[in-house]
């Protein structure tokens, strides 16, 4: 019940500092399995496209939050662990896991899952060179759409080194569904996904 409540405020909150606007330009919502993969600029960039998801998806669709970062307090935990049912994931490897067995698992499980395969923030206009995150899973579940995504101005809500966030309207544009081509290169998929998400930005 408590986890319910805090969904509902955030959300309210989202859209009362953000707008909130979900642009579906080049795929409906639609109950399937997906990849979101958006560019990365926020910490509040998981919210922001949670938000941004009919409730009916959001309930099936597991973003993926960095281990380090969002298990640092039982707050920070409990939120992305019971209203987000976040997907943990390490940003350094650690022995011999693989850092991406969490999100195998949960593909498997049919989850969709939402990714920002830049890795770690970015400050500069365009998204960071993709890591190989996205091809892997894309490489095994070709079954799963990938559907790429701009999140716009969600950086300027929650500067860096900020702790208040300031009101500024925002949008996710979801686009055309991609497909790992066959026997398609891994770096020249990722450019071409990285490309797929830039084009969105001037929708």
């Amino acid at each position: 019940m408590l986890a319910k409540l805090m969904s509902y405020f955030l959300l309210g909150l989202v859209r009362l500092l953000t707008g909130s606007q979900a642009r579906w330009h080049g795929c409906p919502p639609k109950a399937e399995q997906r990849i979101y993969f958006a560019n990365h600029q926020s910490h509040a960039d998981l919210i922001m496209i949670w938000a941004a998801l009919p409730k009916e998806l959001r309930s099936v669709t597991r973003p993926i939050a960095a281990r380090d970062y969002w298990t640092q307090t039982p707050f920070k935990k409990w939120i992305t662990t019971e209203v987000f049912n976040a997907i943990y994931v390490a940003r350094d490897k650690v022995d011999d896991q693989d850092p991406l067995a969490p999100l195998y698992d949960a593909l498997g499980n049919g989850d969709s899952i939402i990714l920002f395969p830049e890795g770690t923030r970015g400050y500069a206009d365009e998204p960071q060179s993709f890591k190989s995150g996205l091809y892997n899973l894309a490489l095994k579940f070709p079954d799963v759409v990938l559907v790429p995504a701009w999140i716009n101005n969600i950086q300027r809500v929650m500067p860096k080194g900020e702790v208040v966030p300031v009101p500024v309207l925002c949008s996710v544009t979801f686009g055309a569904p991609l497909q790992l081509g066959a026997g398609e290169d891994r770096r020249a998929f990722l450019d071409r996904a990285r490309q797929a998400v830039i084009a969105l930005r001037d929708v």
